[in-house]
């Protein structure tokens, strides 16, 4: 890569960081709300509902917001409402209100819907296709790296002493157990009142720091009679099916990474252990997205990749669902290992031959960031009904979409 494009891959990767940090927060805000908020694993997971959902709102119009700033403004208008949607968690700390925090969560992930329509496509244009995946494994990196110490830094401030504190509710009367409550409700004011600060600065600086717009004449693979004849996006087979294949994937991407420490605990391991479980699903991520950037594609093709960790995928979440309780956390915890290619290698496959409608299909590939949403719902209401064990059956269908796309999908150019 040469000196001029550094640059803006240093500053992706920041971002990378940022909203890496500010995402997988979400791991350990279900038990910290199903303990505050009193509520069950359905209710503890609209968590990751409120947060995802609002990619499949806010991505379309991420993308008309972009067309007017450009991607480089527009990273700074995406900055600003994450730090509203992180502010907002202040009131909701100080009344206790769950619907209060559900509401910042879905203003948090609409900033970060512009953020990913922005960036994600920066990195793949930025450089040669066929090394796309590294680029965007090198970002992944970034992001998970803060992802694994989020977590860590959270409870350390919000949930240190929980398994105390929830052996010190029983017996209270009913106003004791509202004043301790809402003392655990509160401690969540000072961390995010941090991170609002931080994404405001780093918007300022995000908005005068020199970084060249990439725009629809770099971005175009292509230019043919066979593009220029497409009148929708929906007559790009590739770009639809890889975006149901991202659905899935960030499904079990998220299924991994924020249930595990709720699962632990319903596996009798104590909070104080169990508080660091999503740092090793996404410590696993570093190690696959690490395994990308040396294999990709000097040894392994983009589609290789994601062949062989769909398959992994598939042979974990057995293990999953039919292992004791520790082997089965070590295996959840493993599926990072088999998520952290996926995204790097079916989003350059998903753009090819787009041409001018790449800004709208990187939209498009923004919403199915919604399965992050809706799948853990379903692991919730399984949960909830039958085991949260078995509730890890959603992942092996989910793995054979991916694998499908690895296999046949990815080459299809006509419906």
């Amino acid at each position: 890569m040469n000196s001029r494009k550094i640059l803006p891959m240093v500053i992706i990767g920041a971002l990378f960081f940022i909203f890496g940090f500010v995402t997988w927060l979400n791991g350990i805000l279900i038990p910290y709300f199903k303990i505050s908020c009193e509520l069950t694993d359905f209710e503890a997971t609209l968590v990751a509902f409120a947060f995802y959902i609002s990619y499949t709102v806010m991505a379309l119009p991420a993308s008309w917001v972009l067309s007017k700033t450009g991607f480089h403004k527009g990273m700074t208008v995406g900055l600003w409402i994450m730090a509203v949607g992180t502010l907002l968690f202040v009131p909701a700390a100080i009344s206790r209100t769950y619907w209060i925090f559900l509401t910042g969560l879905f203003v948090m992930g609409a900033g970060l819907a512009v953020l990913q329509t922005a960036s994600n496509p920066y990195v793949a244009i930025i450089g040669p296709r066929e090394s796309a995946a590294r680029r965007i494994s090198i970002m992944g990196i970034c992001n998970k790296l803060a992802g694994a110490i989020a977590p860590l830094i959270l409870a350390y401030h919000i949930l240190s002493d929980g398994d105390a504190f929830v052996k010190s509710l029983e017996g209270l009367s009913n106003s004791a157990r509202v004043v301790a409550l809402d003392g655990l409700a509160h401690r969540a004011i000072g961390p995010y009142l941090v991170i609002t600060a931080i994404l405001l600065v780093l918007g300022l600086l995000i908005r005068y720091t020199p970084l060249p717009d990439v725009e629809t004449e770099e971005d175009e693979d292509v230019s043919n009679g066979d593009i220029e004849s497409k009148t929708s996006i929906l007559q790009f087979p590739q770009l639809i099916l890889g975006a149901i294949a991202l659905f899935f994937y960030v499904g079990v991407e998220v299924i991994a990474g924020d249930t595990i420490i709720r699962y632990g605990i319903a596996q009798h391991i104590d909070i104080s252990v169990a508080k660091t479980f999503t740092t090793y699903t996404l410590t696993a991520m570093i190690v696959g997205y690490l395994l990308g950037i040396v294999l990709i594609p000097k040894v392994i093709s983009q589609r290789t990749a994601l062949i062989g960790s769909a398959t992994l995928g598939i042979i974990l979440s057995f293990g999953v669902i039919f292992a004791g309780s520790w082997h089965s956390i070590l295996f959840l915890a493993l599926l990072g290992l088999a998520n952290a290619l996926v995204w790097p290698a079916i989003w350059p496959l998903a753009i090819h031959d787009l041409g001018k409608y790449i800004k709208t299909g990187s939209a498009v590939l923004i919403m199915a960031i919604a399965g992050g949403a809706v799948l853990p719902l379903i692991w919730g209401k399984l949960s909830d009904v039958y085991s949260p064990q078995m509730a890890y059956s959603i992942l092996i269908p989910s793995y054979f979409i991916i694998l499908y796309y690895a296999v046949w999908g990815y080459k299809i150019r006509k419906w």
